[in-house]
């Protein structure tokens, strides 16, 4: 994007400055748009999970033109609430996704497997952990953190044979990534199709 005369130019198009119309074009050439006063725009935007934007201003004093909202921090028990819902929601959808299981041996069909069975159980427990984290949040930062907790991810690296089959050997690799603890759910039902063999470990930071 670009700024000129009060105006944020989100698309290049014809330009008329000081009587003079200049083609879209003039936006491939920055040496033009120097010359004419267009200068490149930017704008920081507060991170809208958790803030509402507020005033709007605009610093032109450098090469790049800054357009910049501030901050309003959203209500903490409003976000508490909806993180509430948040695992619910899962809890529901995780719980559907295996309710055929008792649906088939109330009509008499296979037994709920055990496997099946602990995992709901599973399901239940971490549903309370979760609860019971949210409410101990009391601050918006804490609330940030939970729901963008930095990781170490250490996994195998993949081989490839000619055919293109994957194995795993001995060589690894880590990574740093941000978890929403919101959906980081360490039940799963026991199959072995969904095993990730590449897998080694997660940890917090």
């Amino acid at each position: 994007m670009w700024y000129f005369n009060g105006e944020t130019i989100k698309t290049p198009k014809a330009m008329v400055i000081s009587d003079v119309t200049h083609p879209p074009g003039i936006f491939r050439d920055s040496a033009m748009l120097t010359s004419l006063g267009i200068k490149p725009y930017s704008e920081t935007t507060p991170d809208s999970r958790y803030y509402h934007n507020g005033a709007y201003t605009v610093d032109t004093s450098g090469a790049e033109v800054v357009g910049t909202y501030a901050s309003t921090a959203r209500d903490v028990d409003t976000l508490k609430a909806s993180m509430l819902d948040t695992i619910n929601s899962q809890v529901a959808s995780k719980q559907g996704a295996i309710d055929w299981y008792w649906a088939r041996e109330d009509k008499g069909g296979t037994a709920v497997p055990s496997e099946i069975s602990d995992y709901a159980t599973a399901i239940y427990s971490e549903q309370a952990t979760k609860e019971s984290e949210v409410d101990a949040l009391s601050t918006l930062d804490e609330i940030i953190e939970y729901e963008n907790r930095p990781h170490t991810e250490v996994r195998k690296v993949a081989v490839y044979d000619d055919d293109g089959n994957v194995s795993y050997g001995d060589e690894t690799e880590s990574s740093t990534r941000e978890i929403n603890m919101l959906q980081q759910w360490t039940a799963n039902p026991t199959n072995a199709n969904e095993v990730d063999e590449a897998f080694v470990s997660l940890t917090v930071i």
